[in-house]
Parts: structure tokens; C-alpha cells; sequence
């Protein structure tokens, strides 16, 4: 959802498409920083690896290719504006991603005129805002010979996918908790009013699909991503053997890590190697911390899993600060890393609540359909249809034995970033002397 691209006239790419996972506008992170209270109580959020700072990386470092640019555009906004044969003039956005915008009025919406001037980003090249429901336009001709859909079909606006799989998995009340265990690694809570983290400025404010709701949420960049890189880097013989018994490469390190006891053995891990977004700490890296010669492979994988549910407890203490009166009995689990069952049990028992998955799978793609559905008259009312669909399948309990262990962790875990903080800045401005000097 914080990723970027840019059209011309056309509607033809004026460059690669800038990911949510792409650092390069750090610089420009900083620079929006210093009007982050005005920018939070406006957009929802402070700035981070998100449209505004990319937007102003491609004013300044390429103004050529910035003047070449018609609209900004989200991934989704540009295939479903491909397949409608919209001109760039009709691009659109939905509200759903607003929030990473850093430019908008997110309670109004629209776009806010005095941050775009104070930062000299042309309202021109910021799309329409449209619902998610929104028909946007009809399957053209061409598309149709291309995909072998009926042409004429209505195209729907649709959402970001965070509000998408919230749709999907049942949440259309205020006060449950999700978490999408995905590349990025997300939790959120959903609430009835736009109240801005201006205290802590850690958490996002985020539209929902439903115009009365909305929800706080904050993330991990790249969090779910960890694993992958562990499972490609270092996990050669458990792929091997995956492969033999036609198995899950992540079966085999879940199976190890289960094995060795909660805390795994006395490392911690920091799990954030391509910077800290929530909050906007772009000059965080990775940390195995308390490892020695008699660890194994099962336990640096099990700290992984560890570590970004310490994270998760950062966030759900904030939460818990911001909304008081907020009663929640359980989380929401969604997304690849809700298939592991041990996963789930780390995490519940270190926020000390239950974890529960539902019979929706794929959250976000069934919540997408939803929308097609509504925005096409084939479903009268969102919130009642998802009602009726969405029930609770499993539900995985905090271990007992285990809370008391990583409450201690957890602890440890905070201090361990605090005291990591400006090790890193103090490094990550070395490498950049060093740049400078050759």
C-alpha cells in the first residue's frame, strides 16, 4: 500500500515502480519528519517509507523524469485503469490508502493544499479519490481478448490490501485486533473515530472500507520477509528435505523450533534489516543478540518468530495507551505465517491473548470480491453479508508456562532497541562520510 508508481499522458510507467520495501528516499523521510505533528493530525500518520517521501525523492533527484509525470499511482489503481482503457486523467485512488499519502486530509477526504505547498508536491499529479465500491470504469475491448473476460464488465475501485483482508476475515466492528502475517508483519486494531497517534507517533490512522470505521495499525517492514531470507540463506538441508517429502520448507524449521523452549535458549533477535517504520527509524538494521557456539540453526529461527511478536507487544502496549476503554478479547490472524500453529502460540503468549483464524482463508482476496459484489448491486448491505459468512474456526490459547518467560524477554527486548538506536545512526553516518570522502 506504500509503494509508488508514475504515469505520463499515456498512462504508460515514466519510471520502475518505487516499493514499499525500496529505502532510497530516507533522506526525505527526514525532511518531512520535521512537520510530523501537522502531517499526523492531517494524514493519519508520520511520514516513513510511504508516497510522500518517494514523491519528493522524485522531485529532487530526477526532475526530468518528475515533469514527465501525469499521476502518481498505487499498483492496483494502474492494472485496474489498464483494463478500463482509462486516460490518465481519470486515474483514481481509493481512501483506503490515504494515510501513507503524507499529503492528505484524511478525515475530509481530500487532498490537503497546505502540505502539498509546503512541500511543493503539484496537486495535478495526485489522483481522483474515489470509494472502494466505486465503479471506475468497464473492461474495454482489448482487455477482454486479452484475458478471455466478458467485455463490458464493471470494474470496481477496490481497496488497499491491509482494509481488504480486515474486510475478509470478519472485522466491521470497532476494537478487534488483526494481525497479518505476511511479507510485512501488521497489527491493528479497528475504531470508530480518527484519533491520530500524536503522542507517540507510532501507529498510522487508517481508513476502513466502511465509511464508519476506521483503524490504528502499524508494522514491521519486511517482517514476514525475515523468514523467507532465513529459509533462502541458511535453511539448505531443510529444503532438501522438504522437497523429498513434497512438504513445506517452513513445516520442517517450525517442527526444530517447537522443540526448544520459549525464548530460544537466549537469543533475541531485532527483526528489522530493512529499517524501522513504526516508529520512522529508517536507520535500524537486523540484531541476533545472546548467541553462542551452542546454538543451532532451530534456535536463530525461532528467535525470528520471537522477535516480531516483541515487536507486536510495542505496539499493543501503545495501543492499549491510545484507546483505554478499548475491550478486545483476541487477535484476528491472517495471511502465509497464520498457517503455523507455533507462530500463533508465540504470539499469543507473549500479548497474552488468544489467537483465532477464521474460515477465509485468503482474507484479502475474499474481501475484494466482496466489494465487486457490493459495487455491482449482487450484495445490499457489507457489514451484514460479512456477518452471516465469517465465523471463528480455530482458536490457539497463550501457553501458560511460557508467559512468564517472554514477559522477561520482551522486556529485555525494548531496552535492547533503545540502546542499538544511535549505535546505528552513529554507523549509518560513518558509511555515509565514507561515501562522501570516495
Amino acid at each position: 500500500m506504500s509503494g509508488l508508481g508514475a504515469v505520463d499522458k499515456n498512462l504508460e510507467p515514466v519510471m520502475p515502480f518505487d516499493s514499499w520495501l525500496d529505502t532510497r528516499c530516507t533522506p526525505y523521510i527526514k525532511k518531512m519528519y520535521k512537520y510530523a505533528d501537522l502531517i499526523i493530525q492531517r494524514s493519519g500518520g508520520a511520514p516513513g517509507y510511504s508516497h510522500g517521501p518517494k514523491i519528493l525523492r522524485w522531485k529532487e533527484e530526477m526532475p526530468e523524469l518528475f515533469d514527465k509525470i501525469s499521476k502518481v499511482v498505487v499498483p492496483a489503481t494502474y492494472v485496474a485503469s489498464k483494463l478500463a482503457g482509462l486516460k490518465a486523467s481519470d486515474v483514481f485512488i481509493d481512501y483506503t490508502y490515504l494515510h501513507f499519502s503524507n499529503v492528505c486530509d484524511l478525515k475530509n477526504i481530500r487532498w490537503d493544499e497546505e502540505l502539498c505547498q509546503m512541500f511543493g508536491i503539484p496537486a495535478e499529479k495526485l489522483p481522483r479519490i474515489v470509494k472502494p465500491w466505486e465503479i471506475v470504469g468497464k473492461l474495454s475491448k482489448e482487455a477482454s481478448s486479452k484475458t478471455g473476460l466478458l467485455e463490458g464488465t464493471p470494474i470496481i475501485a477496490g481497496c488497499g490490501d491491509q482494509a481488504s483482508a480486515m474486510l475478509g476475515v470478519g472485522i466491521v466492528e470497532p476494537y478487534i485486533l488483526f494481525d497479518s502475517a505476511g511479507t510485512a508483519s501488521v497489527l491493528a486494531l479497528s475504531i470508530d473515530d480518527f484519533r491520530p497517534d500524536m503522542k507517540h507517533k507510532v501507529l498510522l490512522t487508517a481508513r476502513s472500507v466502511l465509511p464508519e470505521l476506521w483503524y490504528a495499525i502499524a508494522f514491521i517492514n519486511g517482517g514476514g520477509q525475515n523468514l523467507r531470507w532465513f529459509r533462502d540463506v541458511f535453511a539448505f538441508s531443510e529444503k532438501e528435505v522438504a522437497k523429498h517429502l513434497q512438504r513445506d520448507p517452513y513445516e520442517i524449521l517450525n517442527e526444530e523450533a517447537e522443540r526448544l523452549s520459549p525464548g530460544s535458549d537466549g537469543i533475541i533477535f531485532v527483526p528489522h534489516l530493512g529499517g524501522r517504520m513504526c516508529p520512522p527509524q529508517p536507520h535500524f538494521r537486523g540484531v541476533w543478540f545472546g548467541f553462542n557456539w551452542g546454538h543451532s540453526k532451530a534456535g536463530f529461527y525461532r528467535s525470528i518468530l520471537e522477535g516480531i511478536a516483541y515487536e507486536y507487544s510495542f505496539y499493543l502496549e501503545i495501543i492499549k495507551d491510545l484507546f483505554p476503554d478499548a475491550s478486545f478479547k483476541y487477535t484476528i490472524v491472517v495471511g502465509g505465517g497464520a498457517k503455523s500453529d507455533l507462530w500463533n502460540k508465540i504470539k499469543a503468549s507473549v500479548l497474552e491473548m488468544p489467537y483465532v483464524k477464521v474460515n477465509r482463508r485468503e482474507g484479502a482476496v475474499f474481501g475484494t470480491a466482496v466489494l465487486a459484489g457490493y459495487g455491482s448491486g449482487l450484495i445490499r448491505d457489507i457489514k451484514d453479508f460479512i456477518k452471516r459468512v465469517v465465523t471463528i474456526e480455530k482458536t490457539m490459547e497463550p501457553v501458560e508456562e511460557w508467559k512468564k518467560v517472554y514477559e522477561r524477554y520482551r522486556k529485555f527486548y525494548r531496552k535492547l532497541l533503545i540502546e542499538t538506536d544511535h549505535l546505528f545512526l552513529e554507523f549509518l553516518e560513518g558509511e555515509c562520510d565514507h561515501d562522501r570522502r570516495n
